[in-house]
């Protein structure tokens, strides 16, 4: 013996028959949250001070330290630096 049953249920109507919890507040509040992030990250990057801080957090010194690196590693590969030329 064979016995189909169909159902015409929305995928609420579904939830709420076999007792799953209702998530759509929970997923329209981290929707919210995800929003706010993104326009405030949107709002940084047009702002050019906050840009450079949060890819340069040391500023100017960071890249003179990144060049005398530089310049150590050429020297230790045999190569020249900028100052002995």
């Amino acid at each position: 013996m064979k016995i189909n049953i169909d159902l015409d249920l929305s995928p609420k109507e579904a939830r709420q028959m076999l007792g799953l919890p209702d998530l759509e507040p929970m997923q329209n509040e981290m929707m919210k949250k995800i929003q706010e992030k993104m326009d405030q990250s949107i709002a940084e990057m047009s702002d050019p001070e906050l840009l450079l801080k949060r890819y340069l957090p040391m500023g100017i010194q960071g890249i003179e330290q990144f060049q005398q690196f530089m310049s150590m590693a050429a020297k230790a590969a045999g190569g020249k630096s900028n100052k002995e030329e």
